[in-house]
């Protein structure tokens, strides 16, 4: 388990987010989780959803496998929604979406040394998920994407220019139908990173995806 990092750490841990499970990889999922760490990510998060996602027993034991590949390697192990699984796994920190329980809430549950992050679509949501108590905003989906059947609809970087036009000042990664030719405007708009599913472990090569994408992310934090 990774200390609940300050503001400035979140910012860093946000720059390269991968967020993964079972139905989105062609390869084991351990096998990904492993490349793409040796290719630099900075986070990652478990999200098993979709056709063919893991249920039960077999669903916790992936979970288990991942957060301690990501133990041994340093990388905060996040998961996707389930707050009852972050609990078990005693997990580095969740992801929830706006038709979950509010950020306050979860805290109370999961320990006030995690890190909680929260999808938003527009500045109301933000501020909301805020007041509630988050970490880190998602903002997206930036690009039209396959890997989530249930995205809204695609609102480019405009929210995340919103939310710098109002000066909110909590961390912020982009997420949707992002990878290394389509990137630079997120960051430009003011995200401090961006979060992909096919980018990487969706690749052929998944460490040589996540090295191109590294590279890029930090010359672009630089900038």
């Amino acid at each position: 388990m990774i200390t609940k990092p300050d503001i400035l750490h979140i910012r860093q841990y946000l720059r390269l987010y991968l967020v993964m499970g079972s139905v989105n990889c062609t390869r084991p999922p351990e096998e990904v989780l492993t490349s793409a760490i040796a290719g630099g990510i900075t986070l990652f998060q478990f999200r098993e959803k979709g056709v063919g996602a893991l249920t039960g027993q077999a669903y916790y034991q992936l979970g288990e496998r991942l957060q301690q590949i990501c133990k041994t390697h340093q990388i905060p192990f996040i998961v996707n929604d389930d707050i009852e699984l972050a609990i078990a796994l005693d997990a580095d920190g969740i992801h929830v979406g706006q038709d979950d329980a509010p950020a306050e809430g979860i805290r109370a549950r999961l320990g006030y040394n995690k890190m909680i992050g929260v999808s938003a679509h527009n500045v109301t949501e933000a501020r909301q998920a805020i007041q509630d108590g988050a970490d880190y905003l998602g903002i997206g989906p930036i690009y039209p994407t396959i890997s989530k059947a249930d995205a809204q609809a695609v609102q480019g970087t405009s929210t995340i220019t919103a939310l710098k036009n109002y000066h909110i000042d909590i961390p912020v990664v982009g997420i949707g139908g992002i990878h290394a030719h389509n990137a630079e405007p997120i960051f430009t708009a003011g995200a401090d990173g961006i979060a992909v599913i096919s980018a990487i472990a969706g690749q052929d090569n998944v460490e040589q995806a996540t090295q191109q994408l590294n590279t890029l992310t930090r010359r672009l934090m630089i900038n």
